[in-house]
């Protein structure tokens, strides 16, 4: 949480509940949140954080279109940015408190604490629940605090083990899918599958939970089912006319065992179907280079490749190669985390990306949270990036409403890999 909404919340006068509270929602539905800046890089980063916290999202570029809206809608919270002409906003909050409107109103802006004060003073005078001031820039976690804090959108994941051949015979996993974003383009280029089990009784779990310990045979009806579940996805989202490249984790120990073509004829996809990319770690692949090299080769008929990932220590051993049979280099978070200041973790990123592109590749930075760290990697010239500042991992279902969105929004060109 940045200083300035730190400080806000503290010095904040309101009632404890009003911050926290938020209108009951019916069963099975999932709250709304309305978000109106002239930035559309703001809106959309914002949506991507509802989004991935189980939150619907409707962007407005202005505030006379969001008061049009608000009459025929019934959202939870409202992110309003106050820009430098003060008006729209004041005159939006004041349509708001006619309109007697019952969820919570978040104000944002890079102008001067005086005119958003005022601006807040004026909601507060019409009876709106004003949430402390959020100061541009913020990060990912600001807003997940702010969500949290309403109790909106899905739980944490609670910290527990299960055993994993269980959660797979109980059909308590799910695979949730983090998106992929051109760094240049400002476009979506594929998504990436994440394992999650839903407890009855815990709820959501992380892996961290369930895959430590697990055999290799248990290990492998998982990456079956990652790979079905990636199949299904994929389907699903070409029906919304979005053909996405997704990759999926699998431990090299069940790399040569996996019946991917079986799988594939299985769940056949269309013609444009931009194929499958299966992760495997860097020591992995340097322990048994003979072997993912012969995998990556064989897989290359049912448009499935291989990609490196948590690259960076062991560039070194991958460059002496005369030809990366992978389709991707995915730099580890480890070193992606404080690259723009970093001096160790820079050097190796750069030298990771400069051997993806040496080699015709393309390179990934996971774990991306800030945007220093992101505009590092562009200047590195690094073509894709994953991570909490681009979108969390979410249900399929709630990636599938993302890319409603977008399509309605026609804000974020989708790309075809």
């Amino acid at each position: 949480m940045t200083e300035a909404l730190e400080a806000s919340r503290q010095k904040d006068s309101a009632p404890a509940d009003a911050e926290i509270s938020s209108p009951p929602l019916a069963p099975g539905e999932a709250p709304l949140c309305f978000v109106v800046d002239e930035d559309s890089s703001t809106r959309h980063f914002l949506s991507l954080i509802l989004h991935g916290s189980g939150v619907d999202a409707m962007e407005f570029a202005d505030g006379a279109s969001m008061r049009k809206a608000v009459d025929q809608q019934n959202p939870r919270l409202i992110f309003l940015d106050v820009p430098l002409e003060s008006a729209d906003a004041i005159e939006s909050v004041i349509a708001l408190g006619k309109h007697a409107f019952p969820g919570n109103v978040q104000l944002m802006s890079s102008r001067g604490a005086a005119v958003l004060e005022h601006v807040k003073a004026v909601g507060t005078q019409h009876k709106l629940k004003m949430l402390p001031i959020l100061k541009k820039p913020f990060e990912t976690d600001t807003i997940l605090k702010i969500i949290h804090e309403l109790k909106l959108g899905t739980p944490e994941a609670v910290a527990t083990r299960i055993d994993l051949d269980e959660a797979l015979s109980k059909n308590w996993i799910e695979f949730w899918y983090q998106p992929k974003i051109d760094l240049r383009k400002k476009q979506l280029a594929g998504a990436e599958a994440f394992a999650r089990a839903r407890h009855p009784e815990h709820g959501i779990v992380l892996p961290s939970a369930f895959m430590p310990g697990a055999s290799e045979p248990v290990l492998q009806r998982l990456s079956e089912l990652a790979i079905t579940s990636a199949l299904k996805a994929s389907s699903s989202f070409a029906k919304l006319g979005v053909n996405l490249r997704i990759s999926v984790n699998v431990p090299v120990e069940v790399l040569e065992k996996l019946p991917v073509a079986d799988l594939l004829k299985a769940h056949p996809q269309t013609d444009k179907w931009p194929g499958l990319i299966l992760d495997v770690k860097e020591e992995q692949i340097i322990t048994d280079l003979a072997l993912a090299t012969t995998v990556a080769k064989n897989l290359e008929s049912c448009n499935v490749r291989l990609a490196i990932d948590r690259a960076g220590r062991g560039c070194s051993s991958l460059a002496k190669l005369k030809e990366l049979p992978f389709a991707e280099i995915k730099l580890d978070r480890e070193f992606v985390a404080e690259c723009g200041s970093d001096k160790i973790n820079a050097p190796i990123c750069k030298a990771a990306i400069d051997l993806a592109h040496n080699g015709g590749r393309v390179a990934v930075a996971v774990g991306v949270e800030k945007a220093a760290d992101a505009g590092a990697l562009m200047s590195m010239r690094c073509d894709y990036g994953q991570g909490y500042l681009f979108g969390q991992p979410m249900p399929a279902e709630r990636f599938a409403s993302l890319l409603r969105q977008r399509a309605a929004n026609q804000g974020a060109v989708i790309t075809d890999q």
